[in-house]
């Protein structure tokens, strides 16, 4: 993909609206720069109770400062909370505090964006002046319209809407019958043949047949096969758990693991609320390999609403409570990300 480069405000916005999927709500959003070249993306709930900025700012650093080229920072802070004529814009503590914090790490917020319901502005702009701009003005910006190109969409709001799986009743009975088939076998070779399944699913343009579908569920319902699979996703031949945890030398081939979700996706048509909660985790997890956590907790919450005791569900949500990163997005070499420079 040939790189873009970030003009105005209205690309910037648009570039943010699109890398994350969905316009951004009550949040601060930050991009790191290296050299005029774009490189992490950090979406962070704003804090909600006064006294909270410093320990907030030092979380957000913590997270910025992963990207270890990074020289400095834009920021676009999204909010419905209106700007009182003559008075400073809401949450200037917060980003106050903010810079101090990056100051010390040698970083530099180079420009902000206030942006409100239906509006935007600089955000260092003097109280009192009034030279904000409509949203919509974002649909005709050069980014926008290219990457509207490439297929990609902005969604209203960050919330997951699955598909409707289909003839539940039929599609578990199928499963079921698979899963007796997988047990009677010895491991190595069940997972042999899962691994060989997935793999020409991951290289194939078509999705799968309804009949490799089932074999594919049950496969996932076993949790050394599930493991083996997800780490056959990103096609790099190092150990798996280097894999899963994102701590491999090589960068992931990114388009394969977003066609495994994709594939993951069709599979969940197909499911039945007894077999669902291993493929909507994977799903999860391949959002967090992207660097999404907001959108990798909701497929966990997805994910434990169909089996609550599934314990890789209710162990990958607490890594992400934590804050845990994935490897690859530490690395501007490995990490997910869309290729546009600004000047």
């Amino acid at each position: 993909m040939n790189a873009l480069t970030i003009k105005d405000p209205a690309d910037l916005l648009s570039f943010i609206g699109h890398t994350l999927g969905f316009w951004p709500q009550e949040s601060l959003v930050c991009i790191t720069l290296d050299k005029g070249k774009v490189g992490a993306t950090l979406r962070i709930d704003l804090p909600r109770q006064p006294g909270t900025e410093v320990p907030f700012a030092r979380t957000v650093s913590s997270y910025l400062t992963s990207d270890t080229s990074a020289t400095s920072i834009v920021f676009a802070l999204y909010t419905s909370t209106h700007c009182e004529p003559g008075q400073p814009k809401p949450h200037a503590a917060t980003i106050a505090a903010l810079t101090g914090v990056l100051a010390q790490n040698g970083i530099r917020i180079r420009d902000g964006i206030f942006v409100s319901d239906d509006a935007y502005s600089p955000y260092d702009s003097e109280p009192g002046q009034d030279i904000k701009l409509p949203i919509s003005t974002t649909e005709y910006s050069r980014v926008n319209a290219e990457f509207i190109y490439r297929g990609s969409t902005i969604e209203a709001t960050n919330r997951i809407i699955l598909p409707t799986p289909t003839h539940q009743a039929d599609h578990a009975a199928a499963v079921e019958n698979r899963m007796n088939t997988i047990r009677s076998q010895a491991p190595y070779e069940a997972t042999r043949q899962a691994s060989q399944l997935w793999t020409g699913m991951l290289e194939s343009n078509d999705f799968p047949t309804d009949e490799d579908c089932t074999t594919l569920i049950a496969n996932f319902q076993f949790p050394h096969i599930r493991d083996r699979l997800m780490a056959d996703i990103p096609g790099i031949d190092e150990p798996p758990q280097h894999i899963l945890f994102a701590l491999t030398e090589k960068a992931p081939e990114w388009s394969r693991v977003e066609w495994a979700q994709q594939l993951l996706l069709h599979a969940y048509t197909r499911t039945s609320p007894q077999h669902a909660a291993p493929i909507l985790t994977t799903i999860g997890y391949i959002n967090w390999w992207e660097g999404r956590g907001s959108k990798a907790h909701q497929y966990m919450q997805l994910a434990l609403d169909t089996d609550p005791g599934y314990r890789f569900a209710r162990l990958t949500d607490q890594m992400l409570g934590a804050g845990i990163i994935a490897g690859w997005n530490t690395n501007k070499n490995t990490a997910y990300k869309t290729r546009l420079d600004m000047p």
